[in-house]
């Protein structure tokens, strides 16, 4: 079976599209039975008198945050405006020729230098596929403005330009305290910027893009099918370079581009035996068993064969703490700093995994994954 067919192998039940309504940080806000227990989390800061809660540690953390809620919005809505518009933009000083297109009769060679453009732009991965409608969301929430309406994506997009953005792997050691929370604000930030002057390259190309980070769509399989990594039992993307260490943003595109196509790299039989995540996740909302395309709640979406993750156990834990939690990151034996010894364990991974639980024992013999001090943010 090759990896496509792998791919598909998992889509075992009927899909239907995910309400945007029904993620988990929306019911927030409508829900009646959340919307009082996560005021706090949504509202001013929980400074403490506690090393990774302090006034620095949210100061930095809302910093990081600035690029996606000034110039983005993505996390409010979908088509807000911004770097995640769905036009093109009439600011002074676009160089475009008006109304011409390049020649994309290479599709190949066209994908190629998008791919140049977005690594240019600050993509750590990138990978391409054509779109499949079933990850389009099927009503939108707007928290800005209350409406809650259908999302249809025009049949001329039929290109995904999937990217990933590495987290900062120091910080988010420090998880679930400020440091790890402003990983993942600059994270979101970075997805903005990056998808937003991609999808500006395209459009001054003489094609429609639209970009988006968790907004429109589910990027998970978007991802996965564009080749940039496995979904893991944390319920986040596996890529082969980062781990789970990165976000994911994604532009839509009527250009013609040369689709990859998914990879697998050994993390479905790494999670089945290695458990750390759901270990160490405070909350226990990460499943201790087998694959299943259920839902949990209405917060999952199902027909693809995964590891669930109970999202409203999760974000109970993050109104407790005040932050959000990236201790399913932290922990991934996967999640591991550049260099020649952790490329070759990966390497055996892939080819080799008999020999997991060697490296599941080294990994917890050398100390990796355990929470540096928060403290250390503000070192060197």
């Amino acid at each position: 079976m090759n990896d496509k067919e792998k791919y598909q192998s998992l889509l075992v039940g009927p899909i239907n599209r995910f309400d945007q309504r029904s993620d988990m940080f929306r019911r927030a806000r409508y829900d009646p039975g959340w919307i009082e227990r996560a005021r706090t989390f949504f509202g001013p800061a929980q400074v403490r008198d506690k090393t990774g809660y302090t006034q620095e540690d949210y100061a930095l953390c809302s910093a990081a945050w600035h690029v996606e809620d000034a110039c983005a919005r993505g996390t409010s809505g979908s088509n807000q405006g911004g770097l995640y518009a769905w036009e093109h933009s009439d600011a002074e000083g676009t160089y475009e020729p008006p109304d011409l297109q390049i020649d994309a009769s290479d599709p190949a060679e066209v994908s190629r230098k998008v791919k140049r453009a977005a690594r240019f732009f600050g993509a750590s991965l990138v990978g391409v596929c054509e779109l499949d409608r079933r990850w389009v969301y099927s009503r939108v929430s707007d928290d800005l403005t209350g409406e809650h309406r259908p999302l249809d994506i025009p049949e001329e997009y039929r290109y995904a330009v999937a990217m990933a953005v590495e987290m900062d792997y120091a910080l988010i050691q420090t998880s679930p305290t400020g440091g790890a929370a402003a990983a993942t604000g600059l994270g979101y930030s970075r997805m903005a910027f990056v998808a937003g002057l991609l999808a500006q390259f395209i459009r001054n190309l003489g094609y429609k893009a639209i970009s988006c980070g968790n907004d429109t769509a589910l990027s998970i399989p978007i991802a996965v099918e564009a080749g940039l990594g496995e979904m893991g039992r944390n319920g986040l993307l596996i890529t082969e370079k980062f781990g789970p260490r990165v976000r994911l943003c994604k532009v839509f595109t009527d250009l013609p581009l040369a689709p990859d196509a998914p990879r697998f790299f050994g993390v479905d039989d790494f999670c089945r035996k290695c458990m750390k995540c759901a270990t160490h996740c405070p909350s226990r909302a990460i499943s201790f068993g087998d694959k299943t395309a259920e839902a949990l709640n209405i917060s999952t979406s199902p027909g693809l064969l995964k590891w669930p993750v109970n999202a409203e156990q999760c974000f109970k834990y993050w109104i407790a703490n005040g932050l959000d939690c990236a201790d399913c990151i932290r922990v991934c034996p996967f999640n591991q700093e550049d260099g020649w010894l952790h490329d070759l364990v990966r390497g055996f991974v892939k080819r080799t995994p008999w020999l997991n639980p060697l490296f599941l024992w080294l990994d917890d013999a050398l100390g990796y994954g355990k929470p540096l001090a928060p403290a250390t943010i503000w070192e060197g």
